[in-house]
Formats: C-alpha cells, sequence, structure tokens
C-alpha cells in the first residue's frame, strides 16, 4: 500500500445549525469522522443499503433497554417491518409487560442507597426505579391470566405465548404489541431467566395439562436461517441474544451483514465484546460480508440510528 492511499479525505471542521434534521446531523458526524461519528454514518449507510434487500432482518438487543423510553422506539422498528424477527433475552418480556400493563418505571439516580431502596421495596436497575409491585408480582398476574385463556389441546412455542400476551396489550410503545401486529416472532432462548420464564413454571406446577415446548422456537429461526436468501442483524449489547443470532447464522454460512453496537471490550475474550472478525473465523458472518461495531450507549445511538432508517426514501 502506498502512502496516497491511505491519505485521501481529509477531515473537515464542521458546525451545527439548530434546525438541522437527521439526514444533515449524519453527514455532520462522516464529517467530523473520529472517533465513532464516522462508524456511527457509515453504519446507518451500511445498515440502510443491506436492509433494503434483505428477507431475513434482525435485531438482537438486550432487557435492560426495555426499562428505558428507548422501548418505544425497539416497538416502533418492529411496528414499521424494518426489522422482522427479534432476539432477545426474559427481562424484556419482563419489563414490557410491567409496563404495558400499568407499572410505572422512575427516573433514578446510580449514586442512590441500595439499601435504603432496599427498605423502600424499590429496585434499581442504573438509574431506573423500580417499585417492587410493578415488576416481579404484576408480570406473574398477567402471564397467569393469559395462560389461563389459552387452548391447552395445542402444544406452544414460546413465540405464540408471547403473541398471546401482545395480542391483549394496547400500549403503543409495547415491543410485544408491535410484533403480535406485525406477526413478528420473538425469540427468547434464555425465558426462564426472569420473571416471565418462573411465571410459566409455577402456572404449570398446577396446571400439568399447559403443554410449551421450546424446540418449536428453534425450529422457527432453523426455518428463517436456512431459507433465507439475505440475512442481515443489528446486535444491540451481548449476552445470550448476540450469540443465538449469530448461532442460528453458521448453519446457512453466515449473515450477510452485521453492525454491533456495544459497550464491551473485545480483549477479555467475552462473545460481548467480540467483533464480527471473529465470527467470521466460527462461519456466523461469511468472509465477503458488510460488517461495522459502533461503541456507544444504545440509548444515545439507536435514537439517531432509528430516525435515519425510519425515513422514507
Amino acid at each position: 500500500m502506498k502512502r496516497e492511499d491511505l491519505l485521501k479525505e481529509p477531515i473537515v471542521d464542521v458546525k451545527v445549525d439548530p434546525n438541522n434534521t437527521i439526514e444533515e446531523l449524519v453527514k455532520i458526524y462522516e464529517s467530523i469522522h473520529g472517533f465513532m461519528a464516522g462508524h456511527l454514518a457509515r453504519g446507518i449507510s451500511m445498515l440502510r443499503d443491506c436492509l433494503r434487500d434483505a428477507d431475513l432482518r434482525v435485531i438482537s438487543f438486550t432487557a435492560n433497554l426495555v426499562a428505558t423510553g428507548l422501548r418505544g422506539i425497539l416497538a416502533q422498528l418492529v411496528e414499521e417491518n424494518i426489522f422482522n424477527l427479534v432476539v432477545t433475552t426474559c427481562g424484556t418480556l419482563d419489563h414490557d409487560i410491567a409496563r404495558s400493563f400499568g407499572g410505572v418505571y422512575y427516573k433514578g439516580f446510580f449514586e442512590a442507597d441500595d439499601r435504603e431502596l432496599h427498605r423502600l421495596e424499590i429496585h434499581r436497575l442504573g438509574n431506573v426505579f423500580i417499585p417492587v409491585e410493578n415488576y416481579g408480582p404484576l408480570i406473574e398476574k398477567k402471564v397467569y391470566e393469559v395462560l389461563d385463556s389459552i387452548n391447552r389441546s395445542k402444544e406452544w412455542a414460546i413465540y405464540e405465548i408471547i403473541w398471546e400476551i401482545g395480542k391483549r396489550i394496547n400500549d403503543e410503545a409495547s415491543i410485544l404489541r408491535a410484533a403480535y401486529s406485525s406477526s413478528t416472532p420473538i425469540i427468547v432462548p434464555g425465558y426462564l431467566d426472569g420473571a416471565f420464564g418462573t411465571a410459566l413454571f409455577t402456572y404449570t406446577e398446577t396446571h400439568r395439562d399447559l403443554r410449551i415446548n421450546p424446540f418449536l422456537d428453534e425450529k422457527l429461526m432453523a426455518d428463517k436461517f436456512f431459507r433465507a436468501r439475505k440475512a442481515v442483524a443489528l446486535l444491540i449489547g451481548g449476552g445470550i441474544s448476540k450469540h443465538h443470532t449469530i448461532w442460528w447464522a453458521q448453519f446457512r454460512e453466515g449473515l450477510d451483514c452485521a453492525i454491533y453496537l456495544t459497550t464491551a471490550v473485545e480483549y477479555d475474550g467475552s462473545l460481548s465484546g467480540a467483533h464480527p472478525r471473529e465470527a467470521i473465523s466460527w462461519g456466523k458472518i461469511r468472509p465477503e460480508a458488510k460488517h461495522l461495531v459502533i461503541y456507544g450507549d444504545a440509548t444515545i445511538i439507536l435514537p439517531i440510528l432509528a430516525a435515519a432508517l425510519l425515513k422514507k426514501d
């Protein structure tokens, strides 16, 4: 490589106008370039191009985001069919059910005295406060109500039970409601790891005729990935939701396009911090695939990215 091959495009200083549109703001990030600004601009462009002709469009994310106001944007991306498959964690179901049926979450602060919060029966999730009565007991009650109403002669997939819950939600910010109305499956590989899963377990202790088969969820994942002509994924955060997405992608020789939005680092060898180039070695992302990592807090980055994706051409 020659020196002139590397020194092609100079950094451009920019100024902002209070009236800048999202499109203009993305152009500003592109000009700023360093350090994640350029990655965000490239990620938006890449994802737009990849989604345009993709028949499998996956979004995976972790549950902590659903405790924030970002929940409405995630629901919007599903409702608008920007993505047609969701892979997430059990806490997403917990937070969405709780908030959909009247459980109010409150603005808090990281520095709170957690012993005092425990005395006052307030859960803390980062800087979000959750009254105890707005979480576990409420979730169990609503899950039980849905299970009481479904057909016991049927064998149920987890994603079908999630749709049954979504069918009964009137909250427009609900991810479960958006998934039901758009026929988008929500796959939760760790469905037992939370209040929703515990409610399923305790319910079946007294209702042995309820038949749940999580392998039906895996069959759906297999069918969607094996049949996909082009598979694209936006993976927000790490853990089981990220891994389950790229795990199934390997059986079709990898994703065709992958954008990682994360705060995790790769030097500890964790899956959460692993870059797309590592996934290539496993066959989870194709060698020729477009891929990019954007480092940053999803509550700041995703609203910009989502606004750009939702803009009609």
